[in-house]
């Protein structure tokens, strides 16, 4: 659905339209974003109507909400991008997602796949009165024997890099590595040839501290030129989730 442009009010958005379906169009234009590059966020569990959270989203963060189809927030403390659930494992799953007659909130509708609360409350609008749980505690990820090494969040560490490499899309700013290759088909192409023979090459040597640097490297480049090709890195993890079935995951390609 295409909106005209005279049906936008002097404020942004068409006062006409409440309760847009933001997903009918994947358009984040009549979303009125405060000063700060902000909206609230209201998330509502979709089979129940029972409202969940309250959280603040920027342009990026809804943005890949309409990617993944999980949610993301800005987090005011920490200024990051933040996926709900990233390490408690309580992910809200979008189900739709509405901008309202303003166009200064959002809501999302969603399944949760657990509580909703960092309290472990199923929701954060405990009755007054209410009993609330302790707060949870994620479980700690397993260790991988690299004594003295700081814990790896395969997924949330994933997730950064992509958040960031969509910033560097939409901006392009100059003197940007990322920006150049996203510019270059060419360029990019090659890069990514080259970081894989230099990572084949460290595992001939079997030089732990090389492959380690060059599987970064190869990684880095891998994902930007997915995102150089339209390609969501969520998309390939939902390859990868449904090929979990099979042992070993690539036998349908064996001989």
């Amino acid at each position: 659905m295409t909106v005209p442009p005279d049906a936008r009010t002097r404020n942004g958005p068409p006062a006409t339209l409440p309760g847009r379906h933001i997903q009918h169009t994947r358009d984040l234009t009549y979303v009125s974003f405060d000063p700060d590059g902000l909206v609230p966020t209201i998330a509502q569990d979709a089979r129940t109507g029972e409202m969940l959270m309250l959280a603040y989203a920027n342009r990026t963060s809804l943005a890949l909400t309409l990617d993944t189809d999980q949610m993301y927030f800005w987090s005011r403390s920490r200024k990051e991008i933040w996926r709900k659930g990233a390490t408690s494992g309580n992910v809200l799953s979008l189900v739709s997602l509405h901008v309202d007659c303003d166009g200064d909130a959002v809501l999302a509708k969603v399944r949760p796949a657990g509580p909703a609360c960092h309290t472990g409350a199923r929701t954060c609008f405990v009755e007054p009165g209410t009993h609330e749980p302790e707060p949870t505690v994620d479980a700690p990820e397993e260790e991988d024997g690299s004594e003295g090494q700081p814990t790896f969040r395969g997924g949330e560490v994933l997730d950064n890099l992509w958040v960031t490499l969509r910033s560097r899309a939409a901006e392009m700013p100059p003197g940007s590595n990322t920006a150049r290759l996203l510019a270059d088909r060419n360029l990019r192409l090659k890069k990514l040839g080259e970081e894989l023979v230099e990572l084949t090459v460290a595992l001939t040597r079997r030089d732990p501290a090389a492959i380690t640097a060059e599987a970064a490297d190869l990684l880095y480049h891998l994902m930007v030129a997915l995102m150089g090709a339209g390609v969501s890195l969520h998309s390939v993890g939902a390859e990868l989730a449904r090929r979990a079935g099979d042992d070993p995951p690539g036998r349908r390609n064996d001989p």
